[in-house]
This record gives structure tokens, C-alpha cells and sequence, in this order.
């Protein structure tokens, strides 16, 4: 993958390159920030321009052995970790990234490197309660792979996409070779959530902060839509993320939307007028859902308390809300502000996170639905 292949990030993608022209090339790096700003592209696109034997204009070349090899993932000295795990695993079972190598080059090709964890779950059929991890065994798989010498190119790179995902014996060892690395051995750890490793393993590592996408650069990818408004507005409700942007783009967010506010609606209503026994029914209805269908949910309810707060706040010229969206949130607003928009938004995240990390659908949705009971039926 080339820098030129990755939307928008111009200013990130120069420092990247520059760096590595200059010699400044740190062991270990952390790409942080979410899937849909490009992370994994990023991570993807520096090992292939660090190997590159003719960069040129800020870029790798494209043509040559190694970026041909790099674009197809199957270069040598790329070693590439991911998150595996699969239903009916036996006990004592090895399974590690290479034994899905197949089809994580299928999902990368097919998305860009654009998709999260979530959706690669979805496509190694793990269901509802199983999550991929990265494992012991990955680990020590790792380190008997760098302990040979580089095949092809100047150095060796590991990739570890969501690297917050390794079990805590995993993070360990990888920390030891972060504190005594190999010579021309380089680390790019891409993590959405850098606050659940290691101390130690983020201590030890450079940061890549990655920000959110600008509108402008989203636009860019839905030019199918013929109306630059049509346009403006998606680009705006996708948050500057790619991944949002091409549900909206397609259509494919209708049906989620819909589900999703009609979720919403109900949870409100249901705790404006204080109703516990249905709204522990709201929370067995959203357990069911699948874990993306789950964080959909709580995704666009951020979005909707959001605008609502602004429309409480009488910003309502800059909320992006139309038909029955703005007609809700115009009668709900009174009942957003500065009392409870942030311990709402706070229980939304925790309810993120907890949902990430394989936790009790059901009794995480209740304890969610009861709290939010509370702050809005104070409002009353």
C-alpha cells in the first residue's frame, strides 16, 4: 500500500515519510486512532515505504520487488498479527494470525485496510460471545520468526493490528523485545484504544496519533452522490470516519439508522416516564442484537444526545438532524443539558468498551438503560 492510496492525512503521511528519509525511524511504533481514519493504511503504507528501493516525491515507487510483495501482504519480512480465534476450538488448540493468512488479505484488499474489529469478528464467524485475541502462542510465534535473518529487505517489520487485544502473558513478552530490540527490527502497533495496554508497552513505544478524517477528504469518497449538500451532510454525520462514510454513501446505514433510533426513542420514553420493567425488556431486546449491530446503536445514540444538546443549547442552525430524527430530538431537548449530556455520553462509552470487551450484553444494557432512567427522569 502507498501513501498515495490512503484518503486524506496529507500532513501525517509527509512527517511519516520525512522521518524515514531523515533516518529517524523509531523500533516501535503506536498507530492510535480509530479504524476509520486509517490506521492499519498508515502502518501498511510506512513498512512499504521504509523497504522501498526507489522512494521518490514523498512515496513509495509501487513497481518495484518489495512494494509488489508488500502491496500483496506476502512480503518475508513483513510479519503481519491480528486478532484469530474460532468456534469449536479444542482444547489445547494452536491457532494463530498465519492460519487466516488467506483471508485477512481478502478483507484488507477488499476494504482498503478500512474495517474494524467488529467486522473482522464477523468474518471469522466467531458469533455473538467469542472475540479474537492474540494469543501466547502468537507471541512466541513472533519472536522465532524475528530470529532469523531478513530474507529480502533492510529490515524486518511487524504489524500488530489491534494490539490491545493480546492476553496480558502476550503483552509481556512482546515487551521484552521492545525493551531490547534487534537491530533493523521495527514494531508498528495499531490500537484503537491505547489505554488498554500495557503502561510498560506504551511507554516504550513512539505514538502516531492518527485524527479524525476532515470533511473534505470524506466527500471525496461519495461522489456517487450528486448532491454536494446530500454530500456535506454525510460528511458531517460520519464523524470523520471512512468506514461511517461509506455505510452512509451506500445506503447500507438506512436500515441501521432506522433500528437504531427506534432503540433510542424507546429508551427515552421509557425512562422519561420512569417505566423499570420495560426498559430491563428494552435491555434483554438490544442483548440480542448482534455486538455491531450493539455498537451501532450506541454510536448514533451519542450522535442523537448530541444534537439534541445542541438544539437545547440554541445552536439548532448547525444541527444536522431532518425528519423524524429532528422532530424527536426537538421535543427532547429540554431534557438534555449540562446536568446529565456528559454522564449519559459517559455511560455510552463505558457501555462501548464493555460490549468491546466480550462483556455481558444483557447486564451491561441494563445497568445502561437504569442509569440513563435516572438522569432523565430528574429532568422531569
Amino acid at each position: 500500500m502507498r501513501f498515495a492510496d490512503i484518503i486524506g492525512q496529507h500532513s501525517l503521511k509527509r512527517t511519516l515519510a520525512e522521518n524515514i528519509d531523515r533516518g529517524r525511524i523509531s523500533h516501535a511504533q503506536l498507530f492510535t486512532g480509530k479504524a476509520g481514519a486509517g490506521t492499519l493504511p498508515l502502518a501498511l503504507a510506512y513498512a512499504q515505504y521504509l523497504n522501498c528501493t526507489n522512494r521518490h516525491d514523498g512515496d513509495s515507487c509501487g513497481v518495484c520487488p518489495s512494494c509488489r510483495q508488500m502491496s500483496e501482504l506476502a512480503h518475508p519480512d513483513l510479519h503481519l498479527v491480528f486478532p484469530v480465534n474460532k468456534q469449536g476450538k479444542k482444547s489445547g488448540e494452536v491457532i494463530l494470525s498465519s492460519d487466516f493468512m488467506p483471508l485477512w488479505r481478502e478483507v484488507v484488499g477488499s476494504t482498503g485496510g478500512y474495517f474494524t474489529r467488529e467486522y473482522w469478528n464477523d468474518r471469522l464467524d466467531l458469533g455473538k460471545t467469542l472475540q479474537g485475541i492474540i494469543s501466547t502462542k502468537e507471541a512466541d510465534e513472533i519472536i522465532r520468526r524475528l530470529s532469523f535473518k531478513s530474507f529480502e529487505s533492510e529490515y524486518k517489520i511487524v504489524i500488530i493490528w489491534q494490539a490491545e487485544s493480546m492476553n496480558e502473558e502476550a503483552a509481556n513478552k512482546i515487551l521484552k523485545i521492545l525493551e531490547e530490540p534487534w537491530e533493523k527490527t521495527i514494531f508498528l502497533l495499531v490500537a484503537e484504544h491505547s489505554d488498554r495496554l500495557l503502561k510498560t508497552i506504551y511507554s516504550r513505544t513512539q505514538e502516531v496519533a492518527v485524527p479524525l478524517l476532515d470533511i473534505a477528504s470524506l466527500e471525496g469518497v461519495a461522489q456517487s452522490i450528486a448532491d454536494p449538500v446530500q454530500r456535506q451532510n454525510m460528511a458531517r454525520l460520519a464523524g470523520g470516519d471512512l468506514i461511517e462514510m461509506r455505510r452512509l454513501a451506500m445506503g447500507e446505514e438506512d436500515a441501521v439508522r432506522s433500528e437504531s433510533f427506534d432503540l433510542f426513542c424507546r429508551l427515552m420514553r421509557l425512562s422519561y416516564n420512569d417505566k423499570h420493567l420495560e426498559l430491563i425488556e428494552w435491555a434483554d431486546e438490544v442483548a440480542t442484537l448482534s455486538r455491531e449491530q450493539q455498537r451501532a446503536m450506541l454510536l448514533h445514540s451519542a450522535r442523537l444526545l448530541r444534537e439534541s444538546y445542541m438544539l437545547h443549547a440554541g445552536l439548532g442552525s448547525i444541527s444536522y438532524l431532518w425528519g423524524e430524527e429532528a422532530a424527536f430530538c426537538n421535543k427532547f431537548a429540554p431534557f438534555i443539558g449540562n446536568q446529565n449530556v456528559e454522564f449519559i455520553l459517559g455511560e455510552i462509552e463505558t457501555a462501548m468498551r464493555q460490549i468491546t470487551q466480550n462483556g455481558n450484553a444483557r447486564i451491561i444494557f441494563t445497568h445502561f438503560a437504569l442509569a440513563v432512567s435516572k438522569t432523565i427522569n430528574r429532568l422531569k
